[in-house]
């Protein structure tokens, strides 16, 4: 019979070596990650370019790390509903966002009760990429470039208005941006969506609009509206002969919706870092750059590291902007 001395050694020796590998090996919950379906939460409906973009990456992952990506469509509040559902979700690299610069950023200044806090309550994973606006007039507005429409609303003040998307949407607050930088005052006409603005804009219901790309560009090729400029950086994929508002009126001007992936807080380094890795990979990729451009949006390839620093930068830039047009949270 072992003495109990030794047996109680033993019976440390066990429990040691039973530990050993959870103390020697951080990368663990990477190594066994993922060992089931991943859901990609998005806070709009299926059929539009964030639904779109959000399944071009679901399928890139699904590739990358062998296993299901589940896109769930949570449509509500802006992106709201989705982004407090991951939020609330157990951080271990199985519920993703699928998010947007309102969720990031502007929803926190516009909605008076917040269910997430979006500084604390995410773990940046990656950026994808970003969808620039449009401004667009009337064929009857006599502007036919955008030096033309800031001349027109500064010869007859507050003649002019725009249709937006709604309060606090990004078409909105870029028009509030363009305003600041030009010093021009045109007065917004919130809709409840782009497809009534489309409507009232094709019969000069409304004289102009800021708003995305994708609904308009038939009208626009027919002559119905005229685009004036883009409210990116670089001009557009779908609209390359349509200079930028940046390099014809206004220098530094960018008002893009821009979008990425995040995590609960909470979730591993390790899992964040390869989902990072490989998302970074997909969109860096001639084949994803293709279908991302296929789709009007920009490839915008970035870091867990490069999102929270781009994420601090556009807070700073948007508070400013909302501030500026005396938007109160709602």
């Amino acid at each position: 019979m072992t003495p109990p001395l030794a047996r109680r050694r033993l019976l440390a020796r066990g429990a040691a070596l039973l530990a050993t590998p959870f103390v020697s090996r951080p990368g663990l919950a990477a190594d066994a990650y993922p060992s089931k379906p991943i859901k990609l939460t998005l806070g709009f409906a299926p059929g539009g370019i964030t639904d779109i973009l959000a399944r071009i990456v679901a399928v890139h992952l699904a590739s990358a790390l062998k296993t299901q990506v589940i896109v769930d469509n949570r449509p509500g509040a802006g992106g709201n509903i989705a982004a407090a559902q991951v939020a609330r979700a157990a951080p271990d690299g199985y519920a993703l966002l699928f998010g947007t610069l309102g969720t990031a950023v502007t929803n926190q200044f516009i909605y008076k009760d917040m269910p997430f806090d979006t500084a604390k309550d995410f773990a940046p994973v990656g950026l994808v990429g970003s969808v620039p606006n449009v401004l667009l007039v009337h064929r009857d507005v006599p502007a036919a470039t955008v030096q033309e429409y800031i001349a027109l609303a500064k010869a007859k003040p507050g003649s002019l208005s725009y249709g937006s998307a709604g309060l606090g949407s990004s078409t909105h607050l870029g028009m509030e941006l363009f305003k600041t930088m030009t010093g021009i005052a045109v007065e917004n006409v919130p809709y409840k969506g782009s497809a009534l603005l489309l409507q009232d804009l094709l019969a000069g219901r409304i004289p102009s609009a800021m708003d995305s790309i994708s609904i308009h560009l038939p009208h626009i090729r027919s002559g119905a509206i005229r685009a004036l400029g883009v409210t990116s950086p670089t001009r557009a994929p779908d609209l390359p002969d349509v200079p930028t508002i940046a390099e014809v009126a206004v220098p530094g001007y960018d008002a893009v919706v821009w979008l990425y992936v995040s995590a609960p807080a909470g979730t591993p380094q390790p899992i964040v870092s390869r989902l990072s890795e490989a998302i970074v990979a997909g969109v860096r990729s001639a084949d994803l750059q293709r279908q991302i451009r296929d789709v009007g949006a920009v490839p915008l390839p970035g870091t867990a590291d490069d999102l929270a620093r781009h994420v601090a930068a556009e807070t700073v830039k948007w508070k400013k902007i909302v501030d500026a047009a005396g938007l109160k949270p709602e």
